[in-house]
């Protein structure tokens, strides 16, 4: 046997075998049953939660009908009129037992057959030796106290276990309930310190655009001269200058993407229905798409609720989800699943009503290691990216009051799965959860 499956001793079964093998040795000392029924009781003591282990919805029932048996066997055989037996509290074992395991109602039965086995021994059909003897009034008004003194005991039992599984409960609670507040104050601090991050990458990247950006205009302007006036005298030296002024563009670029990231966004928010614009960001990209052929499979509910946004930021955003999934499926395509639906999210502590806008690819996916970096400035999977794109979609989600997680997904289930697909979640607030329309909400880097 396993210890798993072996029945622990602790000290407080030593001293349940110790006091039964205290009655053991009083009289009547000769009559052998009663130490063979008290030998019972300890094995089932100590046998008591092993049996209730393995089997948690009869376990309990069968150990109370085993001591209920086991103390009317001990009053049969301690006892010239059983009923008069002075190891009548016995029966205190089963009812308390009860009173530990089930609720009052139960043990209130529970109880109740424990004392219908004791007065047993008053019924002649049941007990012909009982015939013989004669109880007088006061004999009856004994045995009614002793019964009632059973069922004080069991309520007394069952009503510290009662209260005591509610302080346990409301334990549980409070425990759960803190670990929910330290989960969110640990996210709300990896937020404050992302922003922090945000605020200080913004300035830099600020700073150190506008210095790149005046040297690279004379750059650029003196590579166009100096094809000028080569013209096609020196054709390996117009060559080298058209490269020069072609990087310069993709740097300027660069750098504008960098302003793009630094700059303050300002979103006009209004009340607006997102798919229409969905679907224009989604013309845009396949218009522009020079890869394999990809299969768009549409999902929309019906009747969804306008979201406060602000229609060019948020087709940028797309924009830019729509072509990261492009080209993640490069250069044989595949298929891209776009779904907007009703759905609620906890936002600050409150159950936020919106609409959850998911675009699902059947690319390589996103490693599990970058889920978590891949909103961060400088994050890429491409080859060629900067990895600023996703931070402004992030900068735009948020200014509009919303989230976007990443996951693996399989585009054609929804299912999370492994290496099938990146799954973009956004989520919007509708309009009128208390989100603010007809104003300019700044979106800064803070």
């Amino acid at each position: 046997m396993s210890d798993s499956h072996r029945p622990n001793i602790n000290w407080m079964d030593v001293l349940w075998l110790v006091f039964l093998a205290g009655l053991a040795v009083l009289p009547p000392v000769k009559e052998i049953h009663k130490q063979l029924i008290l030998l019972a009781f300890g094995v089932m003591q100590l046998t008591e939660g092993w049996l209730i282990e393995r089997m948690p919805r009869r376990g309990t029932v069968y150990v109370v009908l085993i001591k209920i048996a086991l103390a009317t066997l001990l009053i049969d055989h301690t006892g010239e009129i059983s009923i008069n037996s002075s190891y009548y509290p016995i029966y205190y074992l089963p009812v308390v037992t009860a009173a530990e395991y089930f609720g009052p109602f139960a043990t209130l039965l529970w109880t109740a057959l424990a004392s219908a086995a004791y007065c047993s021994y008053l019924y002649p059909g049941l007990r012909p030796e009982f015939q013989e003897f004669e109880i007088p009034p006061e004999g009856y008004f004994i045995l009614a106290i002793r019964v009632l003194f059973f069922f004080l005991a069991a309520m007394v039992v069952n009503r510290y276990v009662v209260e005591s599984r509610r302080q346990t409960l409301r334990y549980q609670e409070t425990a759960e309930t803190l670990a929910e507040t330290n989960r969110r104050l640990e996210q709300a601090q990896a937020e404050a310190r992302r922003s922090e991050r945000l605020a200080a990458l913004g300035q830099l990247s600020a700073g150190l655009a506008h210095e790149i950006r005046n040297p690279l205009g004379v750059i650029k302007g003196s590579a166009e001269m100096l094809t000028q006036k080569l013209g096609e005298s020196n054709p390996l030296a117009t060559e080298l200058a058209g490269y020069i002024s072609t990087e310069t563009n993709r740097l300027s670029g660069l750098v504008t993407r960098f302003l793009d990231f630094a700059r303050p966004l300002h979103a006009d928010l209004s009340p607006q229905s997102i798919v229409p614009v969905l679907d224009r960001a989604l013309s845009s990209v396949g218009q522009v798409w020079k890869g394999g052929a990809v299969r768009v499979e549409k999902s929309y509910e019906a009747d969804l609720p306008q979201v406060a946004l602000d229609e060019s930021l948020c087709e940028q955003a797309f924009v830019n989800i729509i072509q990261n999934a492009y080209d993640a499926m490069s250069p044989e395509g595949g298929t891209l699943r776009l779904s907007v639906r009703r759905a609620q999210q906890e936002m600050r502590g409150r159950s936020v009503e919106g609409i959850e806008v998911r675009v699902a690819d059947s690319g390589p996916g996103i490693a599990p290691e970058l889920r978590e970096q891949i909103f961060n400035p400088f994050v890429t999977t491409k080859k060629t990216g900067v990895g600023l794109g996703l931070s402004i979609v992030s900068k735009i989600i948020d200014g509009h009051h919303g989230s976007i997680r990443v996951e693996n997904a399989d585009p054609r289930t929804g299912d999370e799965a492994k290496n099938t697909g990146a799954k973009f979640v956004m989520f919007f607030p509708a309009a009128e959860a208390g989100v603010a329309t007809g104003s300019t909400t700044h979106l800064v880097i803070s």
